[in-house]
C-alpha cells in the first residue's frame, strides 16, 4: 500500500477519484509495524465462510467488517467475529469503513467480482478475490489496470495454486521433465456437477417473493432485474446462469489452468473454439440464459521455449463430453477423481489430478526422476504476509487476470459454438467474427455504474 501521511494527501486523492458512487477514504496511513491489518470480508456464505475462517486464523490480521446480502450468513459470521461491524451493502461498507481498512476479500457471485474489486482498488486496498476474477473479458482488463495503478498486493482465490502438488507440477513443467510440451487436456467431469446444472433453465415464467433474510435487489447488483425464484439462484446454482456465473469451465478452469499458466508464463491464446451439447444449442431459451451441461473447448497458443516453438492446443472437457479414450483410460489407471490435467510432451506425460499429487508417466521411465520438494504454503496467509511486506503472491492479478481472460474467451466460444474465434488481444476483438464482440462485456443496470468499469 502507498501510505499517505497527511490529510492534504488524502484530499488530493479523493479529488481524483470521481466515481459513479461516492469515493471512500484511502486506508490507514503508515500503520505501525506491530499493528494488525484491518480486514473486511465481503461475502461470508459458501466459499466466503471458508475464506473468513482462513483469514481469521492469521495472527497479523483482524476482521473488523463483514458484509453479506443474506442475513443468515451474516449472523453466523458475526457470531464468529463479534467485534466486527456488519453490513448488507458492500458500498455502504466502503463508505463507512474505507478509512480504517487495509485489506478485503471478496467471495460473492461472479457477476459482482469486478465491481467490488475495482472499487476496493480505487481506494488502494489490498484485495483477495475468489475465482474467476471477473465475469467478462472487459472486466479483466479493467481490474488489471486498477491493480497496476493502485500498486497494492492482490491474490486470486485459486487455492490449489499454493498447494505442494501444483507447485511440484510447475517445477516439472519448467524443468521440461516431459520434454517439449505438445498438448494439454483438462477433464472436469466431476460426478454430480451435471446433475446440478440439469436442475436449472430456462428461468421460470413467474417468480416469487424473496425470503426475508435475503436482499434480492442487492444480490442482483449489476445484473438486470429478474424475479426471485427459490432453489435455482441463491445460494449455489447461480453458477449455471449466464447473468450471474461463468459456467463450469471458468469455475474449475481457474484451478486446472493455474499450474500450466504459471509454469509456461503464458499470454493470450491465438484462437478458441467450442463444441457444446446439441440439446442446449438447439433450445433458444436455454442458450440465451444458462450455460450448457457439457462442453469441449479448444484454445490454440503460440509456440514458446517449452513447446519447441510450435503452436499447441489446450483442450477442456466437462459434463458428458469426455476426453479421448486414451487419455481417459490413463487417468482411470492412475486414480482419476473427476478433474485433472494431462500434459503430453515429447518424452512423457504429466498427470495432475485436482485433488492429488503430480505423476510423471510412464511410471517406470520416471521412477528415478528427482521429485521437487516445495515448502507447504497457506494460500490465504501468503496473501496476508505479502500485505505486511512479504513476497508477492504468485497468483496475483497481473498473472491471474490474463489467465482469467483466456478462460473467459472459452465462455465466449461456448456462446458461439462451432465458430473459430481468432483473438486480437491488443484491440480486444475477434477480427473475423464481429458478432462475438457482444459477449466481451455487459451493461450494468442503472444505479450500479462503477468508476473504472
Amino acid at each position: 500500500m502507498f501510505p499517505l501521511h497527511s490529510d492534504t494527501s488524502r484530499r488530493n486523492f479523493l479529488k481524483t477519484t470521481a466515481a459513479g458512487m461516492a469515493p471512500f477514504a484511502i486506508g490507514r496511513a503508515g500503520f505501525a509495524s506491530n499493528s494488525k491489518l484491518q480486514h473486511a470480508c465481503i461475502g461470508v456464505g459458501g466459499m466466503g465462510w471458508g475464506d473468513l475462517n482462513q483469514f481469521k486464523s492469521h495472527p497479523n490480521l483482524e476482521i473488523v467488517a463483514l458484509c453479506d446480502v443474506d442475513a443468515n450468513h451474516l449472523a453466523r459470521a458475526a457470531a464468529l467475529c463479534p467485534q466486527a461491524r456488519t453490513y448488507r451493502d458492500w458500498r455502504e461498507l466502503f463508505r463507512r469503513e474505507g478509512r480504517r481498512l487495509d485489506t478485503v476479500n471478496i467471495a460473492v457471485p461472479d457477476h459482482m467480482h469486478a465491481a467490488i474489486t475495482v472499487t476496493a482498488l480505487e481506494g488502494r486496498k489490498h484485495v483477495y478475490c475468489q475465482k474467476p476474477l471477473c465475469h467478462d473479458v472487459a472486466e479483466c482488463r479493467a481490474v488489471i489496470r486498477a491493480a497496476q495503478k493502485a500498486r497494492v498486493q492482490t491474490q486470486l482465490g485459486t487455492q490449489y495454486a499454493s498447494s505442494v502438488a501444483h507447485r511440484m507440477a510447475i517445477e516439472y513443467l519448467r524443468g521440461k521433465a516431459i520434454g517439449d510440451l505438445q498438448r494439454v487436456v483438462f477433464s472436469a467431469n466431476r460426478p454430480g456437477a451435471v446433475e446440478t446444472y440439469r436442475l436449472v433453465g430456462p428461468r421460470p415464467e413467474q417468480g416469487s417473493p424473496a425470503p426475508a433474510h435475503l436482499d434480492w435487489d442487492l444480490w442482483l447488483g449489476t445484473a438486470a432485474v429478474r424475479p426471485y425464484a427459490p432453489e435455482i439462484y441463491h445460494p449455489v446454482k447461480w453458477r449455471a446462469w449466464q447473468d450471474f456465473g461463468t459456467g463450469w469451465s471458468a469455475d474449475i478452469g481457474c484451478h486446472l489452468f493455474n499450474a500450466l499458466w504459471t509454469a509456461l508464463n503464458l499470454s493470450a491464446p491465438l484462437s478458441v473454439i467450442a463444441e457444446v451439447q446439441e440439446s442446449w444449442s438447439n433450445t433458444p431459451a436455454r442458450r440465451a440464459d444458462t450455460w450448457p451441461q457439457s462442453q469441449h473447448i479448444t484454445w490454440v497458443f503460440a509456440g514458446n521455449e517449452f513447446t519447441g516453438g510450435r503452436e499447441w492446443k489446450v483442450e477442456w472437457f466437462d459434463g458428458y463430453m469426455f476426453p479421448p479414450d486414451d487419455i481417459k483410460k490413463l487417468q482411470e489407471a492412475h486414480g482419476y477423481q473427476g478433474e485433472a490435467m494431462m500434459a503430453i510432451g515429447t518424452e512423457g506425460m504429466l498427470y495432475l489430478p485436482l485433488d492429488g499429487g503430480p505423476r510423471l508417466l510412464p511410471v517406470e521411465k520416471f521412477k528415478d526422476y528427482p521429485r521437487p520438494k516445495p515448502e507447504p504454503r497457506n494460500h490465504y496467509h501468503h496473501f496476508v504476509d505479502a500485505c505486511s511486506g512479504g513476497a508477492t503472491p504468485t497468483m496475483n492479478f497481473r498473472v491471474g487476470g490474463p489467465m482469467t481472460e483466456a478462460i473467459l474467451l472459452g465462455t465466449v466460444a461456448v456462446r458461439t459454438p462451432g465458430t473459430l474465434l481468432k483473438w486480437d488481444p491488443a484491440r480486444m476483438r475477434f477480427p473475423d467474427v464481429p458478432q462475438a464482440q457482444r459477449y466481451l462485456r455487459r451493461r450494468y443496470r442503472k444505479g450500479w455504474k462503477v468508476h473504472g468499469l
